[in-house]
């Protein structure tokens, strides 16, 4: 999710608490799109946009990415970046040329299957040509070679500063909705998901943290240390950290067992202990309420940034410039379901993201013994019929005010209504289902609305017609 500045005050007064699961493995990676590949008729140039009509330049088309191998090297004080990305995808059609999504850095090589390939830029757009087309079908390996100092994304209207954000000390990095193009090429769309593996190498004295698990202990020579993470769960591109700077680390693993990473900058020390303990319990407890955590560990960053937001990074959200309180950390954490590992097709859907962790600080309120989530809905619904959050269904996507309050409000205000309308028990067994469902997948809202409606046996087109795509305040 994003917790802008301005969602703080609210979010914080939706207070939350949690109980224990064990990880699961992931399916088989080898093909994880839900639609089969297009019968191409010849070889022709994979699209620049991956189909999002709301982003029409994000993410591409023509292939499918199933891994990335990120080679990183940054020096913080002179802020300059290199690094070797090796991508391995498989092709939608047949291909003569494909597009990578890049912003700024130079590339200096690329290579597909090992052979030189032709490239060019323009604005974002990173265009390779092979030495010999790609069939449809078939797998091939990108490996692009750039450099340079890395420009973080600013949009002061919608999100702030995103992407690759150089720290005095390093970097913080959090990508949402479309950065993770300022630090690496990538197919930069939720739509398309993979699995990763960080070597990222620092002067010695600084800690690189990244998604996943560490792949044995960082290594030091020559003055500079080299750490690998593995993140073997299918991942958004905008999930993608690489956070870099001085910190203090707890780890451990939760009360249910999950292995547990807490990462604070220096300035933020006292917020370490309650940040791996109440990350370990609400870590434990959605697994009881949502299903099986569905990675292999848990966790949280807070930097020294201040973004004014918190991320949900996969295995560990990333909180800028602040100590979260357990509301926050509840919603971050909420997001490994609904979001990370249920990730949207399409940005117009974000509301199954963030209508959802915004329901789950709710839950952890009631969980607490606090205000319950009825009560919270009621007192929202009281608001006046002027109110922003009835001008803005949160079943549309706005472009340029993506994270609008009603995405998160009236998202979670659609559940509750839900919830309502269906009961508890056909409610959570809905949650549950639909967890397993999608477990590593994609989802839209049509589809929980058919699985809401098979579940309780009831017609509820009405209800989330008035809830999500209409604007004025529902009855």
């Amino acid at each position: 999710m994003r917790t802008h500045w301005r969602e703080v005050a609210l979010l914080a007064t939706l207070a939350g608490v949690l109980g224990c699961a064990p990880t699961t493995d992931p399916p088989s990676l080898a093909d994880h799109r839900l639609d089969d590949p297009p019968p191409a008729l010849s070889h022709r140039p994979g699209a620049a946009g991956i189909g999002d009509p709301d982003f029409p330049t994000d993410g591409n088309g023509g292939y499918d990415v199933s891994h990335y191998g990120l080679v990183v090297d940054y020096v913080p004080a002179t802020k300059q970046l290199k690094g070797v990305t090796t991508i391995k995808a498989a092709a939608t059609q047949g291909l003569s040329r494909f597009n990578l999504d890049l912003a700024g850095l130079k590339v200096s090589g690329v290579r597909v299957d090992g052979a030189a390939a032709e490239f060019s830029r323009n604005g974002d757009e990173l265009t390779v040509t092979p030495a010999e087309p790609i069939d449809v079908r078939s797998r091939f390996t990108v490996k692009v070679t750039y450099a340079g100092v890395p420009q973080a994304e600013k949009d002061s209207a919608n999100l702030g500063t995103y992407g690759f954000v150089p720290t005095p000390d390093g970097a913080f990095v959090a990508s949402e909705p479309d950065g993770s193009k300022t630090w690496f090429p990538n197919n930069d769309h939720p739509a398309d998901k993979a699995t990763y593996d960080f070597k990222i190498t620092v002067p010695a004295g600084v800690t690189a943290l990244a998604n996943g698990e560490l792949v044995g202990k960082p290594t030091t020579a020559g003055g500079k240390t080299t750490y690998h993470w593995r993140e073997r769960h299918p991942m958004a591109s905008y999930l993608a950290t690489a956070t870099m700077g001085k910190f203090d680390l707890r780890e451990g693993r939760t009360p249910g067992g999950i292995p547990e990473t807490a990462a604070v900058d220096p300035r933020f020390k006292s917020a370490l202990d309650k940040l791996y303990t109440v990350s370990g319990e609400v870590t434990d407890y959605w697994s009881k309420v949502f299903g099986p955590y569905p990675f292999s560990s848990t966790g949280g960053i807070v930097d020294d940034f201040a973004a004014g937001y918190a991320l949900e990074n996969q295995t560990k959200p990333l909180y800028g410039g602040f100590a979260p309180d357990a509301s926050i950390i509840a919603h971050e954490l909420a997001h490994q379901w609904f979001g990370d590992s249920l990730t949207i097709r399409r940005w117009k859907d974000l509301w199954l993201n963030e209508g959802f962790a915004t329901y789950a600080e709710w839950l952890w309120s009631e969980h607490k013994g606090k205000r319950t989530a009825k009560a919270i809905f009621d007192e929202l619904h009281a608001q006046p019929a002027t109110s922003p959050i009835w001008a803005y269904p949160p079943g549309r996507a706005l472009p340029h005010d993506l994270f609008n309050m009603s995405v998160y409000t009236r998202g979670a205000m659609t559940l509750q209504a839900l919830r309502d309308a269906i009961g508890d028990t056909t409610f959570f067994k809905l949650l549950q289902d639909w967890t397993a469902a999608h477990r590593y997948g994609h989802v839209t809202t049509d589809e929980f609305i058919a699985l809401a409606e098979r579940l309780s046996g009831k017609d509820l087109s009405k209800l989330f017609d008035a809830w999500l795509f209409q604007p004025t305040r529902p009855a």
